[in-house]
């Protein structure tokens, strides 16, 4: 290992060279697979290196469900952000503390953790978009980057290893991935695919890097000289671990066909640097060895790196600062406050004619497939809230408490536009409810049965990516069904990813983007429609009409793909987002901003600050609260 290391890194260094000295050819091997087997007579535990918390601890039982990262990125609030990464850490400590009391921790039970996704959300199409933190590569370095710090903690020990992926240019077609070639300029490549990958390296160190499926140039990411070896070790600095994605090393032989067989693959990946193996093709290793195809000093290499991590991690300490940290911080009243706080940043209100906030006292119908639906808090790669709030019982709990009757009609299904005869027809049951209604809440959109990773029962003929940028069609019946009563509508759309809201601007009397929310999204929700607080979200990505004018979905290029280069006009733009106050920016120069707030709301306020030369590039932006009638300048 070359790195340039401190008193402490030098100390985890030398114990990792010492234990891996010790190990036998069969035992080195063994530690290069993410379900790695206990050594017993070193005293070493199993240990799974799977974990996931995109916007929570994942698929560990109960943890605080915080918003899906896109949502999170609309909250443009670094600092919030850092502190959702450090009660995330919190809770991961507090498991593992638990899980490990019974001897090897298993997948989901550990420290090191695969999270964020700072792939660069170029196409609406991508169903796992709403992992990302949006199209701009400056707004997703910066969130990246705080995440990561929140996350790593900054004492002796690291609080858990925080791992960017997916390394690199990948963002769809979901159904392509594991043999999809990106052909890409270096121009591209840097500015916006790679951009983030350096900034977070090298201002946030992170422990790992896990790499795509795909191939870029020819080259798959997993195993390439070019973009691994060169550009990630060599040019970024970058001194971890890199990490597979799950069976990419398999796709090397089997899809790209680069090599022969399991034992090539695994042999051209660990030489260019994929030090631990997240599928089987590891298990071959002995075999390429025997072949002459790779030597000892390169898997010595490897070994050193993950076992590095692990002394960093406190592993084999019994003076590690968070051994200590109790589960009952697990779903903590702490906690819940926060991801509050994040889900209310986080909605995004995109068109209001003075009905928002709503007045007391009123007859409301809540009407919508996404308005009762769990699921549609959780998004994907999600953990296990024990409490949770809906969007209908949020608006239920406050309107209540504001003296307004509230009604519900579930009004259609998801996606099913012919339901069984012995079905649930809810179609007609919503008009009469939004007849008898003074205004109507429209809960609709789309949920992670519809967007998300590869193939799942309900898209498979897309791999979980869109097909376009409609609601579903049983949807846009229940829609037009009820704007025939004439009654106001406040239309509360739900989604990991931009849908065509055309024609809901030009009809509902305001309209919020609600991505994902969290555990606390209905209680986040129905703060804002009635007014608890001013909405302060702005979209991280921009809101088309449709693909019309997209490039190919396969298409990597960036002519005519999201803000800075879409020659149309779009539903809603980049950066978009409206507070109840009227806020007003005065620039006095280049790096200094007078705000004034001269509306009746205080409200929080985020300053996107771009350049326009050679064309429109979000160069910083700031999260700032601002009363109502107050003056603040504010310095970039």
């Amino acid at each position: 290992m070359s790195k340039k290391l401190n008193n402490s890194e030098n100390l985890f260094a030398e114990r990792a060279r010492q234990l891996v000295d010790k190990m036998t050819l069969a035992e080195k091997l063994s530690q290069m697979q993410y379900d790695a087997p206990a050594i017993p007579r070193l005293e070493i535990p199993g240990y799974n290196w799977w974990n996931e918390c995109l916007h929570g601890v994942a698929r560990s039982g109960r943890a605080t469900v915080f918003p899906q990262a896109i949502g999170m990125a609309a909250s443009f609030n670094e600092e919030l952000m850092k502190n959702v990464a450090d009660s995330i850490s919190t809770e991961a400590r507090a498991k593992y503390n638990q899980f490990r009391t019974l001897g090897d921790t298993k997948m989901s039970e550990g420290l090191t953790y695969w999270s964020p996704n700072i792939n660069i959300f170029r196409d609406p199409r991508w169903g796992r978009g709403q992992e990302t933190y949006g199209e701009d590569p400056l707004l997703t370095s910066k969130m990246a980057i705080a995440f990561i710090k929140g996350l790593q903690g900054e004492g002796k020990y690291r609080k858990v290893d925080a791992t960017i992926k997916h390394y690199a240019v990948h963002s769809g077609p979901e159904d392509d991935r594991h043999g999809f070639d990106v052909k890409i300029d270096d121009k591209e490549l840097y500015d916006t695919y790679l951009y983030a990958f350096e900034r977070c390296i090298k201002e946030a160190n992170p422990s790992a890097v896990m790499g795509a499926y795909n191939a870029i140039n020819g080259e798959p990411c997993c195993a390439s000289p070019t973009y691994v070896k060169e550009v990630l070790y060599e040019k970024f600095g970058f001194d971890g671990y890199f990490v597979s994605d799950c069976g990419a090393i398999c796709d090397l032989d089997e899809a790209f066909r680069i090599t022969k067989n399991k034992a090539e693959s695994a042999a051209l990946a660990v030489n260019n640097g994929c030090n631990l193996n997240c599928g089987s093709a590891y298990q071959y290793l002995k075999v390429a060895m025997t072949k002459g195809l790779i030597d000892e000093a390169a898997i010595n290499d490897a070994l050193e790196r993950l076992f590095t991590a692990r002394f960093r991690l406190g592993m084999f300490n019994d003076d590690c600062e968070y051994d200590n940290i109790p589960y009952e911080v697990v779903e903590s009243k702490k906690h819940r406050d926060l991801n509050l706080k994040m889900a209310h940043e986080s909605i995004v209100l995109l068109k209001n004619n003075g009905l928002l906030p709503l007045k007391p006292n009123q007859n409301i119908t809540v009407i919508g497939p996404n308005a009762d639906d769990k699921t549609i808090l959780l998004g994907n790669y999600n953990g296990t809230p024990s409490r949770y709030t809906t969007l209908l019982q949020g608006i239920i709990e406050e309107g209540e408490r504001k003296g307004c009757t509230v009604d519900y009609a579930r009004g259609s299904h998801l996606f099913q536009e012919k339901p069984g005869i012995w079905e649930e027809h809810p179609l007609r049951d919503a008009i009469l409810s939004a007849k008898r209604s003074d205004i109507i809440i429209m809960c609709m959109g789309i949920s992670p049965l519809l967007e998300g990773e590869e193939v799942d029962d309900y898209s498979l003929s897309t791999s979980s990516d869109k097909p376009d940028l409609e609601l579903p069609n049983i949807q846009k019946e229940l829609f037009e069904e009820i704007i025939k009563t004439g009654k106001p509508i406040v239309f509360v759309n739900v989604s990991g990813s931009a849908i065509n809201l055309k024609y809901q601007d030009e009809k509902c009397d305001a309209v919020l983007q609600c991505f994902y929310p969290g555990a606390e999204g209905g209680k986040a929700l129905a703060d804002i429609i009635f007014g608890n607080l001013s909405p302060s979200g702005r979209l991280p990505v921009t809101f088309y009409e449709n693909t019309d004018d997209l490039p190919e979905f396969n298409d990597y290029t960036m002519k005519n793909r999201t803000y800075k280069f879409y020659e149309g006009t779009p539903v809603y733009a980049f950066g978009h987002g409206l507070t109840y106050s009227e806020i007003h920016e005065k620039w006095l120069d280049d790096s200094t901003v007078e705000l004034r707030n001269s509306g009746a709301f205080d409200t929080a306020y985020s300053i996107l600050k771009f350049e326009t030369l050679p064309h429109k590039k979000l160069v910083d932006f700031k999260k700032v609260f601002i009363h109502s009638g107050e003056k603040k300048t504010i310095h970039f």
